[in-house]
Parts: C-alpha cells; structure tokens; sequence
C-alpha cells in the first residue's frame, strides 16, 4: 500500500523537476492548476493536498493530449457519483486502488473509464515494517535509485528559457500511477478534484518491508503513455501497472509515524545496528552537522564507511528473509540534497562556522 509520501520541493523546482517533450518533440515545463493549494512537506497523508501530473485536455478541449498539467489534489478520491454534501462521510478508504480489483469497482471504473489518468509526484514514499516478535513497526523511506548526470546544454536550450534559470539536475522524483475524479457538491459549489494511487503486489526487493508497493511508472515513455488518454486507450494503460525493481530504500526515525512532524528528519538514515534513535531537533546548525556525516556522531561503535555507489545494505532483525540485489545507493545523494536545501532555506549569519 502507499499512505505516505514526501514531497517538499518549493513550486518552481517541482516544475522544472517535471520538464517534458510534448508530441511535437519540444521540450516543455508543464504549467499549473491552483498553484495556490500547494503546500510542500516532507510527511503527507491521505486527506492532504498532493501533486499530480495530467494531461492539459481535461481542462482544455482543444488541447494536445502530450501536454501536462501540475495540479495540486486530495489524495482520498471522491467518487463523482457521490451524493452526500461532505466528502468526509465517504464511508470507504480510497487512499489506495488494487489493480487487480480496479475494474470491478465502481469508485475506480468510472473515471479510468473517461481517461482520469495521472501520475502522482512525490521524493518517495514511506512504509512501514513490522518488526518480529513485537507490535512495533519500522519505518523505511523508499524512492528511485539516484544518479548523478551531466548537465544537458540542449535542455537549456528550449523554446522557453525564461521559465527556468538552470537545467533539473537533482533528486529524481518518484512518479505513481493513479487515477482521479471531479467532484461537484450536490448544493452547488466549486469541483473537488482527489486522487487514489494504485497498488500492486511487492517488488522482490520490498517484499519484506511490505507485500503492496505503489504502481511506478519507471521512465518517460510510460509517464506519456498513462497520461496521454487521448491516443492510448484503457486496455494499453493498464499494461503499464506492474511491479518495478528499480527502486532502493532506508530506514527512517519513528517520528514520521506522527503526520505532524515536517522537518527534513523524516527522510534523514537511521542506523538500525544502533538502538537509539536520531531525535526532532529544532536546531539547524545539529541538523546540518548530523547530514554532513554517515551517522550520527552520537551513535556508538563506528561502522566503516562504503563507497557512494554500494547498496546501503540494512543488515538487522527487520530484513533477515533474504538480501537485496545491488544496486546504486541514492542515500549519499539524498543527505547532500537534504543539506543543500537546508541552506538554501537558512540566513547565511545563521549558519554555522565549518560550512
């Protein structure tokens, strides 16, 4: 299952975060929707406002289909068929859809059948394993695997670099697949638009953590595709909803189990050969200090240090089913970028003397 997510970049970073080739081969930045209902955060739950990519035809007839649209929406879809006046006496979950059951139910049929297609963004999403033998359960951040690429002087090169002071060479947000409604209040009023995410049985490599993962949609052409319901029909979308290996994860501090704490601690590697945890703190000069090393200084015997490109293998009484394959850790990437935007954010007088 998928019932929370991280998605903090600031609105002009999410859109060159999400720039694109339409049909004609252009390279684009998608425009927004209600950019207004757009709040980042580092821990979003269902009910809250998300943000989805879609194609510009559902809001314009005479659009092309390529064309993308960001628009924040309430992750929990309101069927369009639903007669109550507040959407929070839908008396069933639709945080998430079962692809296996999507065309059986009603809430999900409809509107996959008129082409509500779209991709939910997020850093990644959280999950949550129970630990053996306890009622505890550990969280895990889980997102695409990070590499670092050279900066294209093509892309800076579009028909509109007005819009964009530098090419998009970051995190790579994670792309969900979901569908969403429209609905209207039965006494008049503005349209509500939500979004449910659809799941899939676990990949290999999260089976552990947990038996349902997120449908991704891994690349370009399968985000073009799940949009574009104007060339690419039902029966071919749902081709596209499968299982992906491409994906790593860490483990996290148990504060995200709470939806209220948003700082950049939610994402941050917890060591799991360590019993005491990395606590809240509202200081950014520890926080800063706690990212510029593996682990915590505080943290006990030290562990020898792996290279970038290693798997952080996560070797405790949480993961003993079976290893995970190789892969490229984006967890050095991941603690730089947390830095670099805690930077961004903090008054140079504020920050501390070793940066």
């Amino acid at each position: 299952m998928c019932g929370r997510t991280s998605c903090h970049l600031p609105r002009d970073v999410l859109t060159r975060a999400c720039a694109y080739q339409d049909g004609q081969g252009q390279q684009r930045l998608p425009e927004w929707r209600d950019p207004d209902k757009y709040y980042p955060s580092y821990n979003k739950s269902p009910q809250s406002n998300c943000p989805v990519l879609l194609s510009g035809l559902h809001f314009e007839k005479d659009a092309d289909s390529s064309e993308r649209i960001i628009a924040p929406m309430r992750w929990g879809l309101i069927p369009s068929w639903f007669k109550e006046d507040d959407p929070s006496k839908l008396q069933f979950n639709t945080t998430n859809c079962r692809s296996d059951t999507i065309m059986e139910k009603r809430s999900f049929k409809v509107p996959l059948g008129k082409g509500r297609r779209c991709v939910v963004l997020a850093d990644g999403f959280y999950e949550w394993q129970r630990c053996q033998g306890t009622s505890q359960r550990q969280p895990y951040f889980i997102y695409f695997p990070q590499i670092k690429s050279e900066k294209s002087s093509s892309i800076g090169a579009a028909s509109s670099p007005e819009d964009w002071e530098k090419v998009w060479d970051n995190w790579r947000l994670l792309t969900m697949a979901g569908i969403f409604d429209c609905w209207e209040p039965p006494e008049g009023g503005d349209c509500l638009y939500s979004f449910t995410i659809i799941t899939v049985d676990s990949c290999k490599g999260l089976n552990d953590i947990h038996h349902r993962m997120p449908a991704i949609l891994d690349g370009e052409e399968a985000i073009s595709k799940w949009l574009d319901f104007g060339k690419v029909s039902t029966q071919e979308a749902l081709k596209l909803i499968h299982p992906t290996e491409n994906i790593t994860f860490h483990p996290v501090s148990t504060m995200v189990n709470n939806s209220k704490n948003n700082t950049p601690e939610c994402l941050v590697p917890v060591n799991l050969l360590v019993k005491k945890e990395l606590k809240a703190s509202g200081s950014s000069q520890k926080m800063l200090q706690w990212l510029a090393t593996k682990s915590p200084k505080k943290e006990g015997p030290k562990i020898p240090q792996k290279a970038e490109s290693d798997v952080p293998h996560w070797s405790s009484q949480f993961l003993q089913k079976r290893p995970f394959p190789t892969k490229k850790s984006g967890t050095g990437l991941l603690e730089r970028w947390l830095r670099q935007e805690k930077e961004k954010e903090e008054p140079v007088s504020k920050r501390p003397h070793n940066q």
